[in-house]
């Protein structure tokens, strides 16, 4: 799973850095994995921006502005917090140089090896974001937790449903953050 992991980073940071566009992560259960995925490829600091773990619901909400009333109804596992945690990541690392062209990336769910409440071990959330620059070059795809599109991007959510261990969940997702992010790339998975 690494090697695919590699192989999508480098392709994805390759385009990126293509276009012009920066990528910037929100990390809850994948705890940096995210961010290291593309830290492993020489040159990402041509394209990552950085990554805000953010662990604790509360943390969610202070530092990434995920809405309070939101995450005390559904709690951290939604496909909103998904898609609000990739929105405010993308505008927080968003500088005057890079004129709003930051991908946002975002994990939330539960790794395991037990349930949170009544959400089960493997229900995982990513959110994308995609600034206009890139919405039109996208692909279409279905995702499975909403989405919205408006003059400043694309932003989608994507339900996981993940199982093996701890570590092979939180891998999982960010096999799965990089597949989808290539494909709304318009790259195509050779693995």
């Amino acid at each position: 799973m690494r090697e695919s992991c590699d192989a999508l980073a480098a392709a994805i940071l390759k385009t990126c850095e293509a276009h012009g566009a920066k990528i910037a992560c929100a990390e809850s259960l994948t705890g940096g994995l995210l961010a290291d995925a593309f830290v492993r490829i020489p040159g990402a600091s041509n394209v990552l921006l950085g990554s805000a773990v953010t662990y604790d619901i509360k943390a969610k909400a202070s530092i990434l502005g995920v809405d309070r009333g939101l995450l005390a109804r559904e709690g951290a596992v939604h496909p909103e917090v998904a898609r609000q945690m990739a929105v405010t990541t993308a505008r927080l690392y968003d500088q005057p140089e890079y004129a709003g062209n930051v991908i946002g990336l975002s994990t939330t769910g539960v790794a395991g090896p037990g349930p949170d409440g009544d959400k089960p071990a493997g229900l995982v959330y990513i959110g994308l974001y995609l600034p206009a620059t890139l919405v039109s070059g996208a692909s279409d795809d279905d995702d499975e937790g909403g989405s919205s599109n408006d003059s400043n991007g694309s932003v989608r959510a994507f339900e996981l449903h993940l199982t093996g261990s701890r570590e092979e969940v939180r891998l999982a997702t960010v096999l799965n953050v990089l597949r989808h992010l290539a494909d709304r790339l318009g790259i195509r998975d050779s693995q």
